[in-house]
This record gives C-alpha cells, structure tokens and sequence, in this order.
C-alpha cells in the first residue's frame, strides 16, 4: 500500500498515523507495531511510539509506504 497523507497540523504522533491510515486497526496494534521495531521512519527503526511525524517524513512498513505532506 502506497499513501500520501495531507497533515494539517504540525505534526501527528506516529502511532496516531499508523491507526488514521488503517495500518492497524487500534492504537494498541499500532504500539505494538512499532515497539516490535517493524516501522521505519526515514529509512530508520523507529521505537518511539509518540515519534512526532511531519510534513516530510515518509514512514514505512513490510507492505506499507506512507509519504506525509503539508495540507494545501
């Protein structure tokens, strides 16, 4: 999956973003995700589950691609 997300505010938690872009179903899974060290920020592991993600960042997973850009 292949995502761009318009974020209109100055940033979002990662964990928040996983759960908006349906990554996972709850916040919980998407802790869980992330402290497994299966999320990738900038090519990076990523452990911090409030990681705050901002225009720019493109998040990545096993079959997920999240690309973050301003809102117009």
């Amino acid at each position: 999956m292949d995502e761009t997300f318009e974020l209109d505010t100055d940033y979002i938690p990662l964990c928040d973003l996983l759960k908006v872009c349906s990554i996972t179903d709850t916040g919980g899974a998407a802790k869980h995700l992330i402290a497994a060290g299966e999320v990738k920020v900038d090519g990076e592991v990523e452990l911090r589950k409030a990681r705050k993600i901002r225009p720019g960042h493109t998040v990545t997973g096993e079959d997920f691609r999240i690309t973050v850009v301003a809102a117009p």
